[in-house]
């Protein structure tokens, strides 16, 4: 019975962690056009703290990077997503030590870049967004 449990639990927290993910993929494509960028310029803002009205997305290299952002992380999403259903129950292990794979390398990638450029405060989000993301799926299923 546990383990029936804690499969339902982390395929639902990979639903979870899908639509976390997800819905900043529309946000950063907003980010594309100048009369919708306000909401991922202030987002950005905020992960560069303090908030002091320093960044801009006024660069058209920087929304071509936001189109490609979001795009990228609604395709992750989407992927998470259809790997909760049949693939997991067939695979349930592998899938969730992939899934945590993926987001150990993104936050070790993203937070190094933010320190790289700057931006400290990121890798400090990262911190909170990397365990919200995971949840649950830090430890196997019980068998």
């Amino acid at each position: 019975m546990q383990n029936v449990r804690s499969h339902r639990v982390h395929k639902s927290w990979l639903k979870v962690s899908s639509v976390l993910l997800g819905v900043f993929g529309p946000v950063f494509f907003l980010g594309t056009m100048e009369a919708t960028s306000e909401p991922v310029r202030w987002g950005m803002d905020l992960l560069s703290w303090p908030i002091d009205g320093q960044q801009s997305y006024q660069d058209p290299t920087l929304r071509f990077l936001s189109a490609l952002t979001g795009g990228f992380l609604l395709g992750w999403a989407v992927l998470i997503w259809r790997l909760s259903g049949t693939a997991y129950d067939a695979a349930s292990e592998s899938i969730r030590r992939s899934i945590v794979a993926g987001f150990l390398a993104w936050f070790v990638l993203d937070s190094a870049g933010s320190i790289a450029s700057g931006n400290s405060s990121n890798a400090l989000f990262n911190v909170l967004v990397l365990f919200i993301l995971v949840g649950p799926l830090w430890v196997p299923a019980k068998n």
